[in-house]
């Protein structure tokens, strides 16, 4: 359960959010609702530098909806941020104003150093990702951070929203190659002036904000991908220019037919997507990790007292954070399952790496969370949870490997060609052994009365494996043998259980 929900609103150059997110003791993040509202500030301020009347009226009226979705969800506080249209804007303090009188939100108007601090808090939150550089693409502005050990260590903010690119450089429908050109002329100008130099080997691009969410979902609708979710998902450099390339070759009209685009950012992510190739360009990525996490997400971070946390205490709390929303998981068999796994694999597999005891942990703690769908599909309905849940510091390549040694677990005959193009034929082999050692740990918990711990007696005497072990029935013994026997290429024997 939450011990915190807070409502953060989010006044953006393009559209108006707000999103209240549940904060633990331990410092998941939980997004427990959600509002959006198309705004077009920074169109205002491209045509007169002011917001109009008709935008004000919206603009206040989307925040009177804002508190009520924030009310209604609990939220303890109410955290309202202002971005580059309105600190741009002339006539900002009628706009804030007027929210504040129909609303009673008071609105904060934050600077770019600012802006790109909670942008960069919560975008890396759940990534595990120690090194890089964020870029969060907005209407109106880029907001570029630097970090290093998860630690800020520069920003910049500059003008190259994809509302406002698109507005001054691409106006013919479709734009003009000339025009394309200029705009990516004027982008490549603006980060030569800053002092942002190319990611170093062991550093990585991030990626936020609603036009960057926008090209991930369009590349993620192209094919067949195993994880649904977008935070963590991998866009390389010729993608981004391929999808830049197509959208700019269509009409607005046809653009907004495009799977996996928002209509309403039809006629701004051309000028966003070429944008953020700019950026891609100039610190020398290949691929970019998009975040589903941002601005929003760092202000409430920020408001609250979350400790600090290794990556693998990340995840250890996300998992704990997943599982203890289902009536069905029972915490103490889940500890055992988890214990008796891990000492299989520690014993048959001495060399077997901090990952594999990790991920064999984490797929015995989730296993019964299937079972508040259907018991006898408990692995299947396991699998596919992990593969939508907003698991923490999980890599798309860790979600997929931890969701086939779940599902394997429950049928020996899946391949993990299912999770293409995350894993490989070199996959096969451990995850076959973690799938094998779960099951067989699933089998013993299933035996053992509710005083027993998960202790067993296990040893290795060359190419035989003696297990002692409250498994009785003959037929599921041989069963077990025989799945052992495929996955590690030795014999399993049973003694008799204390």
């Amino acid at each position: 359960m939450a011990d915190q929900r807070v409502a953060v609103v989010d006044i953006g150059s393009n559209s108006g959010r707000v999103v209240v997110i549940g904060i633990d003791e331990a410092g998941h993040l939980q997004v427990l609702a959600n509002g959006r509202a198309p705004l077009r500030l920074a169109r205002d301020l491209g045509r007169r530098g002011r917001i109009t009347e008709g935008t004000i009226e919206r603009t206040s009226a989307a925040v009177r909806d804002f508190r009520a979705i924030g009310e209604s969800a609990g939220a303890q506080s109410f955290i309202a941020l202002a971005t580059s249209a309105v600190r741009e804007s002339n006539n900002a303090e009628e706009l804030l104003s007027r929210i504040e009188n129909e609303s009673g939100v008071e609105v904060r108007v934050i600077e770019g150093d600012e802006e790109a601090r909670y942008t960069f808090m919560g975008a890396i939150h759940g990534l595990a990702i120690q090194h890089g550089v964020v870029a969060d693409l907005g209407g109106g502005s880029v907001e570029l951070t630097r970090f290093r050990r998860r630690s800020a260590s520069g920003s910049w903010t500059l003008p190259l929203g994809s509302l406002r690119l698109s507005e001054r450089f691409l106006v013919d429908d479709p734009p003009s190659a000339k025009q394309i050109a200029s705009l990516a002329r004027h982008a490549r100008s603006a980060l030569e002036a800053t002092e942002l130099t190319e990611l170093a080997r062991d550093e990585r691009l991030v990626g936020t904000g609603g036009t960057i969410r926008n090209l991930a979902k369009i590349d993620h609708a192209r094919g067949s991908y195993p994880i649904p979710r977008l935070h963590g998902y991998v866009l390389s450099l010729a993608r981004v220019q391929g999808i830049a390339d197509h959208l700019a070759s269509l009409r607005a009209s046809r653009r907004r037919l495009v799977r996996g685009l928002s209509r309403e950012r039809a006629d701004s992510i051309v000028g966003g997507g070429f944008a953020l190739l700019s950026v891609m360009q100039h610190v020398g990525a290949t691929e970019l990790t998009v975040s589903s996490h941002g601005l929003r997400e760092g202000a409430a971070i920020d408001a609250s007292s979350i400790p600090d946390r290794t990556l693998e205490d990340a995840r250890r709390a996300s998992v704990r954070a997943l599982a203890s929303r289902f009536s069905t998981w029972a915490p103490d068999q889940a500890e055992r399952r988890a214990l008796i796994a891990t000492t299989l694999l520690g014993t048959i597999s001495p060399d077997a790496d901090t990952a594999e005891h990790e991920r064999l942990a984490q797929a015995a703690t989730l296993l019964d969370i299937g079972r508040s769908v259907d018991y006898y599909s408990r692995f299947d309905h396991t699998a596919d949870m992990i593969t939508e849940a907003d698991l923490d510091c999980f890599s798309h390549r860790k979600l997929a490997l931890l969701s086939a040694v779940v599902r394997q677990a429950g049928n020996e005959r899946m391949s993990v060609s299912r999770y293409r193009p995350l894993l490989g034929r070199s996959d096969a082999v451990p995850v076959s052994r973690l799938a094998t050692l779960l099951a067989l740990a699933d089998e013993i918990e299933h035996r053992l009365p509710p005083e027993r711990s998960g202790e067993l007696t296990c040893r290795v005497e060359g190419k035989r494996v003696l297990l002692e072990a409250p498994v009785y029935d003959p037929w599921r013994r041989d069963a077990l043998s025989e799945r052992f026997r495929t996955a590690f290429g030795k014999t399993l024997e049973w003694g008799p259980d204390r």
